[in-house]
This record gives structure tokens, C-alpha cells and sequence, in this order.
């Protein structure tokens, strides 16, 4: 107790004789022990004189507080609201002499703390940060809900006082009609405040940090505001960017008065660039003879962080991008009517598993040798093993491939593979915890880590069961009502039939998400469910859709270029290029060697065509390659040499394609031409 009274007046002292340039704890001390013995005791003691009297001052400050609330609850002279009004101000003025008491004497205790521990020991110095770091941010939590309680009282005095106004002069019906209608408003800003924060801060896993506000000046022409604009801005929170000290920034999702309508400006301008910037792009990218997404993909680099930086609301463009990727699947389903996809389902479900397969295979063998983590090499592995299912879908769409008696046609086994990987790919997503908790070298531990990864198989296999026999249900007894309803009610209109075909996309969208298969599945299937209504309702569907996908499309590409990072391939251009063309010729030659084996003879002409659709790596990547780097199963290095792969295979999948059907698909319509020349011949014979 006596070191503590020490520490308390030596506070004290260095409080009383605060400099401005910041040293004032150094000097009080030099001052201190300069001084002989008796002087240091009049000191102190002359210190700890001070304490005493500011701790009974403030006691007695408190008591009278106390006292003075009392009166003001006695006094019949005041309102209601005003007595609420003063007592809640008397109070919160002692709350705060009691809360300036406590961090008097939890500054002490944490400075013995620091005193008694060891300052070469980081962790310990950490814990004391962490403590004090805690005990601010409870701090301003506290001084926050204060300063909001007073807003709030103070704004119950106007009104008291406009009340009491009201009840001195005679008014007009007008000012009848606005005092009920501000009453009205009042009650509905009751009903409707949600009160989030007060609801979430005490919630598992909630954290308090300390952000930045960030007020936008560009709306007033880039001049400072004045204090009236400034002032008006802190009351409505506007749309400011908050900024955390991890440098993530926020945008504004739902304000506190939603009364007011509030557009988010960062994403409309972010929006008007992509789109401006991406028409001179693929222009110019389908001049040279390159495909339009090269030019998208290049405006997404060139707005993005590697370029001038311009897209504020990254994550917001992304998600819109990925209502392109749903659009674009729903209709390739569409036109991957069920006879198609019953010719194909068994070489489509064999080729994709034996594919993945024979990838981790690989990966597990290369990383014997380099010595890498099992999990490591695992995810690497599986996350290369897919295709991009929007990108191939854009090869083949409008394509006039068709079934040839006794073959099956190029597309429909791409793209079963494609829809057979993105179910994989849910599955992946389902085990990728079981990878960061995998144990290393336990043999108990794997076995129990395997019995899991079969009871998730199992799961996924339920699952697709589920979704068969919904689409069994769905297509006898609600899609054709369904549609014919909607046709009736959109003549002359398309809205309807936009809406509704969109509705139902996002019903099976929700169902496949909710049973842990995969959302690009269920928009599959939704397109696949609708070509069962006749070539009529396809065409009808396809003509109010494809606009909307092209648009979103663009959206898309242009967020791929997003994560695209010249700098970094520049610095690891050889490596890179090795590793990508390694990558995009070894999947090719797997993707033949498994088509080889699994297509009837009539048909294996087409494992090039299907082999160059299949060797590059699917933009899933990112997501997957970001939640990998948060878990810990893959390292920041990895994880940019992924993205980094992925982008560059991307970019020579075009070229891939292009080359391989300009040969393939010319050689095989000529062998076609020679067969059914036999055939004539033979007949006239």
C-alpha cells in the first residue's frame, strides 16, 4: 500500500508540473532524487497532501451531486422531461468523477505491472499492451454511450421547452398538423432504431478497435467544408470511410436513420469506370483478334491497386461480378437440355473425379520430394485441378457444334466436367477446416480425420441426392405452370418474365447453398430445368437474359484484373512462366490421358478440343487461395505465386482454345464429310 501512495503522489507530482514538450516524467524524477532526503520526504509528503485533498474534494463533489438530484426529483415546478433532463446531467457528471478516480489507480497498477516485469520478456510486454489496449477501448466505449446519452437529453430539453412554448400561444392548425406529424416521426425513429451496437458489443467474438473516419470532400468540390457542412456531416454520419489499423477499409451498409435515402457514390463511380474503361478495352483487344474479356481483365489491372488505384468499393464491384458468374451458368443450362446431359453425366462425373485425382496424386508426389506439408500440398493440388466454368462458357457459347450420330459433341462433356468440378469445389469449401486442424504424423489422428472426410463425401452425396429429387419434383409439377403463368402475365411486358425467371434461378441458387453443394449448381440446374420446356421457351428466355449476363460478365472480368499484380509478375517473370506453362501442359496431358480412357472410340477425337477448355485454373482460386492465407494452410509467397498462376493461365486459355478448335474441329467436320460421302456412296451401290 505504501509503494502505491509512492507511485500515486509521484503521479500527482508529475501531473501538477506538465510540460508541453512531452517530458515531464523524467524531469519530476531527476527533480525528485536531486533533492537531499528531508526534502524528498517534505515533497512527497506535500504530494500525497494534494492527492488526499483532489480524492476528498472529489467525494464530496459526489455527495452533493447526489443531493442536488434528489432536490431536482423533489421540485414540483419542473417537468417531467425536464427533471429527466437534469437528473440524467448530474448524474453523467458523476459517472465521470468516478471513472476519472478508477483510471487514476489502474494507471498506477498497470505501471507496477510494467515495473515488476521483465523488458526483455516480449510477451510480457505484449500482455501489458494488450491490457491497456482493453482497458482504452472500454474507455471509449463508456465516454461514446455518454456523449450519446447527453445528445439524447439534450434533445428531450428542446423538446420540453418547445412543449412548454406551445402551451403559452395559440396555434395555428398547421402547427397542430406538424406537431403531430413530429410526434409520429419521433415514435417511428423508436420503432425502427435497432440499436446494433448496444445489442453487439457484448456478443462472443465481438471486438472493439479503433478506426479511422474519413470525410469525403469530394462532394463539395474538394474545398474543406466549414464548420455548418462539417457540422451536418457528424450528425448524419454521411457516407464517410472508416479505416481499422489493419488498413481494411469500410463503407457505410445501413445508417442509423434509414428514413433517408443514401446511394453509395464510391460504388457508382467505381461502376461508371469499369464500364467506360472496358469498352475501349475489348474494342481495341477484338481489333488485334484477341477476345473481349482480354480487354476487361486489362481495365480491371488498370483501375486496380496495381494501376491508378481508382476502385474504392473492391468488394462491392466482386460481388456484382459474381451475379455474372450465376447469369452466365443459368444459361448455359439453358441450352444443355436433359438428353445432353444424360449422354453425358457418367463420362462427366468419371472425368472430373479421375482428373482431381490424378492432380493431388502429383501434388502429393512433388511435395515429397520438396519436402512440403501434406495439407499444403493437398489444397494447392485441388485448388489447380479446377477450370473456369464462365470463361469456357464463353468459348462454346453460340457455337454450332452439334451431336453427330454415334459421338458426342465437344461442349456437352466440357461443360459436364466443368458443372462436375463446381460441385467438388463445394465440397472442398466443406473440408477446408479439416485441412487447418489436420493433425501431422498422428496415426489415430488420421484415421479420425479421415473417418470425417468420408462422413463430409457422404454428406455431399445426400445433398445431390436432394437436389435430383427436387429437380425431379420441380420439373413434373412447377416449372411448366410456372412458366406458362408467367408468359400470360408478361405479354407486352417483359418484367415479369424477368423477374420471375430470376427469382427462380435465386430459389435453386439458395437451395444448393443451403444444402452445401455449390450456388453454381443450382444456377446450372435452374437453366437445365427450363430447356425442358421446348426450344420456344429457351429462345424466349435466352433473348431477355443474355444482355443482362453480358453486362455482369463484364463486371466480372474486370475483377479478375482486380487481383492482377504486373509488378509482382515482372519481378518473378521466369519463374512464373514456368511454372504456368508446366501447369497448363500438365493438366492438358492428364485431361487427354483420363478422356482416352473414359470416351467411347467414336468419340475420342474430341479429348483435344475437351483437354484445351480444361488447362488453365478456375478464378475460384482467389477466393479459395484468400481463405487458405487467413487459415494459415498456405503462406503469403504461395498464395501470390497462386493468384499470380491462375491469372497468367487464364490469359493463355484463349489462345489455347483458339488454336485447338481452328485444328480440331476442322479435322473432325471433314472426317464427318467423308463418312456420310461413304454412306451415299454405299447406297447407291
Amino acid at each position: 500500500m505504501q509503494l502505491v501512495s509512492v507511485l500515486l503522489c509521484l503521479t500527482l507530482a508529475g501531473a501538477l508540473a506538465v510540460q508541453k514538450n512531452g517530458k515531464e516524467a523524467p524531469r519530476v524524477a531527476q527533480v525528485y532524487w536531486s533533492k537531499p532526503v528531508p526534502q524528498r520526504q517534505g515533497l512527497l509528503t506535500r504530494n500525497c497532501k494534494r492527492l488526499l485533498g483532489l480524492l476528498h474534494q472529489k467525494n464530496v463533489v459526489v455527495k452533493k451531486l447526489a443531493a442536488a438530484a434528489a432536490a431536482v426529483k423533489m421540485d414540483d415546478n419542473l417537468s417531467e422531461p425536464e427533471k429527466l433532463f437534469e437528473v440524467h446531467t448530474l448524474e453523467v457528471f458523476q459517472k465521470e468523477l468516478n471513472e476519472s478516480e478508477r483510471l487514476v489507480f489502474q494507471a498506477v497498477h498497470s505501471l507496477k505491472r510494467a515495473l515488476q516485469g521483465d523488458y526483455r520478456d516480449i510477451v510480457n510486454i505484449k500482455e501489458t499492451s494488450r491490457q491497456r489496449l482493453e482497458a482504452l477501448r472500454e474507455a471509449a466505449i463508456k465516454e461514446e454511450q455518454e456523449y450519446v446519452e447527453l445528445v439524447a437529453a439534450e434533445k428531450r430539453q428542446q423538446e420540453a421547452l418547445k412543449t412548454a412554448l406551445s402551451r403559452n400561444k395559440t396555434l395555428s392548425m398547421l402547427d397542430e398538423i406538424l406537431e403531430d406529424v413530429r410526434k409520429a416521426a419521433d415514435r417511428l425513429e423508436v420503432e425502427i432504431e435497432e440499436h446494433a451496437f448496444d445489442n453487439n458489443k457484448q456478443m462472443k467474438g465481438v471486438n472493439v478497435e479503433a478506426v479511422l473516419r474519413v470525410e469525403d470532400e469530394e462532394e463539395h468540390g474538394g474545398k474543406r467544408k466549414n464548420k455548418s457542412q462539417r457540422k451536418e456531416a457528424d450528425a448524419g454520419l454521411g457516407l464517410s470511410m472508416l479505416i481499422d489499423s489493419q488498413n481494411n477499409q469500410y463503407v457505410l451498409t445501413k445508417p442509423r436513420d434509414s428514413t433517408m435515402p443514401r446511394a453509395d457514390h464510391h460504388f457508382i463511380k467505381d461502376l461508371v469506370s469499369v464500364v467506360m474503361l472496358s469498352l475501349p478495352c475489348g474494342w481495341i483487344c477484338t481489333l488485334v483478334g484477341l477476345p473481349p474479356m482480354f480487354g476487361y481483365i486489362i481495365c480491371g489491372v488498370l483501375l486496380g491497386p496495381s494501376g491508378l488505384n481508382s476502385i474504392k468499393s473492391m468488394v462491392q464491384v466482386e460481388t456484382l461480378g459474381e451475379l455474372g458468374v450465376f447469369f452466365t451458368l443459368f444459361l448455359v443450362g439453358l441450352e444443355f437440355s436433359p438428353e445432353r446431359l444424360r449422354k453425358v453425366w457418367k463420362t462427366s462425373v468419371q472425368g472430373s473425379c479421375y482428373l482431381t485425382l490424378l492432380m493431388v496424386g502429383a501434388g502429393l508426389l512433388w511435395g515429397q520430394i520438396l519436402n512440403i506439408r501434406h495439407t499444403q500440398t493437398v489444397f494447392i493440388s485441388t485448388c489447380l485441378s479446377l477450370s473456369s466454368t464462365p470463361l469456357v462458357s464463353r468459348f462454346i457459347a453460340g457455337g454450332s457444334n452439334r451431336d453427330k450420330e454415334g459421338e458426342l459433341d465437344y461442349s456437352s462433356i466440357l461443360l459436364g466436367m466443368l458443372v462436375m468440378q463446381d460441385v467438388q469445389l463445394g465440397f472442398f469449401i466443406a473440408v477446408m477446416p479439416t485441412l487447418i486442424q489436420a493433425p501431422g504424423g498422428d496415426v489415430d489422428g488420421f484415421l479420425l480425420e479421415s473417418l470425417h472426410l468420408l462422413s463430409l463425401l457422404a454428406q455431399v452425396l445426400v445433398s445431390l441426392a436432394a437436389v435430383l429429387l427436387l429437380c425431379l419434383a420441380l420439373k413434373s409439377y412447377i416449372v411448366g405452370p410456372f412458366y406458362r403463368k408467367l408468359h400470360m402475365e408478361s405479354k407486352g411486358n417483359k418484367e415479369i418474365l424477368v423477374l420471375g425467371m430470376a427469382a427462380f434461378v435465386f430459389f435453386m441458387l439458395t437451395v444448393t447453398d443451403f444444402l452445401a453443394v455449390s450456388m453454381e449448381l443450382g444456377c446450372f440446374l435452374a437453366g437445365a430445368l427450363l430447356s425442358t420446356q421446348g426450344h420456344m421457351v429457351t429462345a424466349e428466355v435466352m433473348g431477355c437474359f443474355e444482355p443482362i449476363r453480358d453486362f455482369l460478365a463484364i463486371i466480372f472480368f474486370a475483377s479478375i484484373g482486380l487481383h492482377v499484380f504486373p509488378t509482382f509478375v515482372l519481378y518473378e517473370l521466369t519463374i512464373l512462366l514456368v511454372l504456368t506453362f508446366s501447369l497448363v501442359i500438365m493438366k492438358f496431358m492428364m485431361a487427354v490421358l483420363v478422356l482416352s480412357v473414359i470416351l467411347p472410340p467414336s468419340s475420342r477425337h474430341i479429348r483435344w478440343i475437351v483437354s484445351a477448355g480444361l488447362a488453365q485454373v478456375s478464378e475460384f482460386s482467389f477466393v479459395l487461395g484468400s481463405r487458405a492465407r487467413r487459415a494459415g494452410i498456405i503462406s503469403r509467397e504461395v498464395y501470390l505465386l497462386v493468384l499470380s498462376v491462375t491469372t497468367l493461365s487464364l490469359l493463355l486459355a484463349p489462345v489455347l482454345w483458339k488454336v485447338f478448335t481452328h485444328r480440331w474441329v476442322v479435322h473432325s467436320e471433314r472426317k464427318v464429310v467423308a463418312r456420310l460421302s461413304e454412306k451415299i456412296q454405299g447406297s447407291k451401290t
